[in-house]
């Protein structure tokens, strides 16, 4: 056999194996599709139903629900029905009541009528009998009236007057009368009142005074500090006096370190100051480090620790007085009244007992106790500033209680205790009394000390006047007024002038015993942190 016989024999068989190839690929084709087809049919067959068993549902629902809402109209429309059935038999009671109401109102009506009918002959039987005593009335005054005219013309012929000059005697006479009466009344009530208002004001004032057992101790202008050893002296003044140089600039008080014995005394006529600088050398000696960095340190916190201290003393005195509702800022200033002086007397102390003074006299009286202690407690508040402020201690201490909300009976009241205005009420006078009272007590005050302390917050309202000065320390009795200057605005040229300025204006508007010592200090610091 040649090739190309193999060959076509070959292509013969290829042929044929890709017919039978065809021929199974369609047979198998056919016969997916013919099942494809009848899973198709099977599936539409499903859906259809399914559909009608919805629709049958559906339609059942629809019939359940059609004959569900036809009852609920059908019951409805029955209420309805009962409603209108009930409310008109409603109505046809009532109608049936108003009739035999209106029957019987009807018969009230005629059976009045009736009686009104009676009532009306009885009423014109009356007015025909009133007409008749009417007209006999008139007749009778005019027959008394003839006879009045008769008696006054024989009264005005036998005295000789008419009938107005008549009543003017009757009335000037009796007015003469009653102002005799009147006069010899009010005498009698004066002097009655006079007599018993001597003897009452004079039982008022000795129970209030009996019940006021107050202090009167007068503060001076020096404390002592007792030191442990005499060696501690030495440690205060520290080396070339620079521990009490710092001492004194920081508090403003005079330290007089003399022979007297394990003390030193502490000079100055502001209490605060003395209280500061006592209790710094205190914690100073305790704790043994003095010099001028601690020095400074300490002075710094006794006065901060003050602050709270003069805070708790003010609400301490409120509190005993029965103020329980005054502005923390007043308590604040009524507790720096604890280091204030007046003519020696401490004004904290005097203005409590005027506050108790006025308390009791008012009860007496029975005015306002409240109002009164609480003007009285207050009257002398502006002290505690007046130091700081323009002005006499009762304005600027008005001004104060008026910032604060106090009471406008309350203000009258402290204007009107040194009477620089006259009494607005009672409580004014009551509070005025209080406070003269309490100044007028024997050994209460001392004006000498007064006069000193004016001076020396002359003093140093001079100095503290002038540009630059920091602060300003009256020492040595008024003798001398050191002045701490600020060095970045005062030169050391300019503080010799500023000393000479000073004592000038010293010299023109004070009076003083002796000389006055001016000393202007000027210093400067570099503080650095090493770190």
């Amino acid at each position: 056999m040649g090739p190309w016989t193999f060959l076509t024999v070959l292509a013969l068989v290829v042929d044929g194996v890709l017919a039978a190839a065809i021929l199974l690929w369609w047979l198998t084709a056919r016969k997916r599709l013919a099942a494809e087809a009848a899973a198709v049919r099977e599936q539409a067959a499903l859906v259809l139903r399914n559909a009608e068993r919805d629709a049958q549902a559906r339609q059942k629902e629809a019939e359940v629900a059609g004959r569900e809402r036809a009852h609920a109209v059908l019951i409805d429309a029955e209420a309805t029905a009962r409603d209108v059935r009930d409310a008109a038999r409603r109505a046809e009671l009532e109608a049936a009541d108003h009739v035999r109401a209106a029957g019987l109102r009807l018969a009230d009506v005629q059976q009045h009528e009736r009686v009104l009918a009676g009532q009306d002959d009885t009423l014109r039987q009356r007015l025909l009998a009133c007409v008749d005593q009417e007209h006999r009335v008139e007749a009778l005054h005019a027959a008394a009236a003839a006879r009045q005219a008769e008696a006054l013309s024989e009264l005005q012929r036998v005295g000789g007057m008419t009938a107005d000059e008549a009543r003017a005697e009757l009335l000037r006479r009796l007015e003469h009368d009653a102002r005799r009466e009147a006069a010899h009344l009010v005498k009698r009530l004066e002097s009655e009142a006079r007599e018993h208002a001597a003897a009452n004001a004079r039982q008022i004032i000795t129970e209030a005074i009996q019940r006021s057992a107050a202090e009167h101790a007068i503060e001076t202008t020096v404390s002592v500090v007792d030191l442990p050893s005499d060696d501690m002296k030495g440690r205060i003044i520290g080396r070339e006096g620079r521990n009490i140089r710092a001492l004194e600039l920081a508090t403003g008080v005079e330290l007089i370190v003399d022979d007297t014995p394990g003390a030193i005394i502490l000079s100055s006529f502001d209490p605060f100051r003395r209280e500061v600088a006592r209790q710094a050398i205190e914690r100073l000696i305790a704790d043994g480090r003095i010099h001028p960095a601690r020095i400074e340190e300490v002075v710094e916190r006794v006065k901060s620790e003050l602050e709270v201290t003069v805070r708790r003393d003010g609400e301490n005195a409120a509190f005993e007085l029965g103020l329980h509702d005054l502005h923390p800022d007043l308590l604040q200033l009524m507790g720096r009244l604890r280091y204030r002086t007046s003519y020696g007397q401490n004004v904290l102390s005097h203005s409590k007992e005027v506050a108790f003074l006025a308390g009791v006299m008012a009860r007496e009286l029975g005015l306002d106790a409240h109002v009164c202690v609480r003007a009285a407690f207050l009257h002398d508040i502006g002290k505690a500033i007046d130091r700081d402020l323009e002005g006499t201690h009762l304005q600027i201490g008005l001004e104060v209680l008026r910032k604060h909300g106090e009471k406008a009976a309350v203000l009258d009241a402290v204007a009107a205790h040194h009477m620089d205005i006259d009494w607005p009420s009672l409580e004014a006078m009551i509070v005025q009394s209080a406070d003269a009272i309490s100044a007028a007590r024997p050994g209460a005050r001392r004006d000498i000390l007064e006069a000193y302390v004016k001076r020396l917050q002359k003093l140093e309202d001079i100095a503290d006047s002038f540009s630059g000065v920091a602060k300003s320390f009256a020492l040595q009795a008024g003798r001398e007024v050191r002045i701490l200057v600020q060095s970045e605005q005062v030169s050391d040229e300019d503080a010799v002038w500023l000393s000479k300025d000073i004592a000038r204006r010293i010299e023109n508007e004070l009076e003083y015993p002796g000389q006055i010592k001016v000393t202007v200090i000027r210093e400067t610091r570099a503080v650095e942190i090493a770190r």
